[in-house]
């Protein structure tokens, strides 16, 4: 199994599972720290994390574009369906399903989820996913929760967790996250877009390192790593 992630900015994905291509929470056109437009991604799933702005960001356009399959909570695939989108597929947190890619789990995410036009976008939520033998977290916009000890006790190879504080959990949360989740690899998220969020991610990394037993990856927006 082949799994390319690539990061786009913010708490956007570009996932490639052995050539099927996934995006997580496309912000682009409006992303200041984005290197690819919604016209140049390709997208065979396109998962949303919650209802903001800068995480359903362009769905409506890729999806309408390339046809892919929106994975989401109900009430943003109704508000979706409204936008025109047909190809959908609702889950819950705590529900699960194998996808052609892989297996996706809801899972539990403190945060908010408006939609842009003010409606209800239930539930936020992150997403674990099994690809093969290989299990990644995207916790999406979350502060910390104590239950991340039970995905934790799943075997996490990868985690990307937000550290930019303010809206989210911040780099003194993400590394007791990190401690209660154990990945292999984790990588911070949702930082640096706007200047409430700046983050030294270095100073991060060095802090993963130093006080947890994961490997931190830090990449720049159109960057990937291999898992």
């Amino acid at each position: 199994m082949s799994i390319t992630v690539t990061w786009l900015g913010h708490a956007a994905f570009s996932l490639d599972i052995d050539g099927t291509a996934v995006l997580i929470d496309p912000f682009l056109s409006d992303n200041p720290v984005a290197r690819v437009s919604p016209d140049e991604v390709e997208a065979d799933f396109i998962l949303v994390s919650h209802g903001h702005g800068d995480h359903v960001g362009d769905t409506v356009a890729i999806a309408k574009r390339t046809g892919a399959c929106t994975i989401s909570n109900a009430e943003i695939n109704r508000w979706l369906t409204e936008q025109g989108l047909e190809n959908l597929h609702a889950q819950h947190i705590g529900g699960g399903y194998h996808h052609p890619f892989g297996h996706v789990k809801l899972t539990i995410a403190h945060h908010g989820s408006g939609l842009p036009d003010g409606s209800v976008g239930g539930n936020p939520c992150g997403f674990l996913i099994t690809a093969g033998d290989k299990k990644l977290y995207f916790a999406g916009d979350t502060g910390l929760f104590s239950d991340m000890r039970l995905y934790g006790e799943e075997g996490i190879d990868f985690a990307a967790l937000p550290i930019g504080d303010n809206f989210t959990m911040g780099p003194d949360d993400s590394l007791r996250a990190i401690r209660f989740l154990e990945p292999k690899v984790v990588m911070p998220v949702h930082y640096n877009t706007f200047p409430v969020i700046e983050q030294d991610a270095e100073a991060w990394a060095r802090r993963v390192e130093k006080e947890t037993t994961a490997q931190p990856v830090v990449l720049r927006p159109g960057e990937s790593t291999t898992l």
